[in-house]
């Protein structure tokens, strides 16, 4: 989608601080950081949230919270870490591009928000 800034992000239209990246996925610091670690997973193809999220997109969601492992043991994240999506606006999602949040580096608490 031509106007979705991580879209633009994905295709280097618009720079970021990027912490893992291959060919189907992208992962980045997040610009308003929620924890000492905090890093956004996108897919490079535009898929609106996981609602919309259907049997082509399952090893593509998949592959995105595997390279969270390795984006958690690269970023010394030993004593765990959390993983966010959010499904439309009253959840908090304010970009309308699936994205699945990393956050640790703290103790978190539950229930959040």
């Amino acid at each position: 989608m031509s106007d979705c800034i991580f879209c633009k992000i994905a295709n280097k239209q618009i720079p970021s601080q990027v912490v893992f990246e291959d060919d189907t996925v992208l992962a980045f610091k997040d610009l308003n950081p929620q924890a000492p670690e905090h890093v956004l997973i996108i897919p490079k193809q535009h898929v609106v949230d996981s609602a919309y999220v259907d049997a082509d997109h399952e090893a593509l969601v998949g592959h995105c919270i595997a390279v969270s492992a390795k984006i958690g043991e690269a970023l010394g994240l030993v004593n765990g870490y959390r993983l966010v999506t959010n499904v439309g606006e009253e959840a908090g999602q304010t970009v309308m591009h699936l994205h699945i949040h990393m956050l640790g580096g703290r103790r978190l608490t539950w229930p959040p928000g």
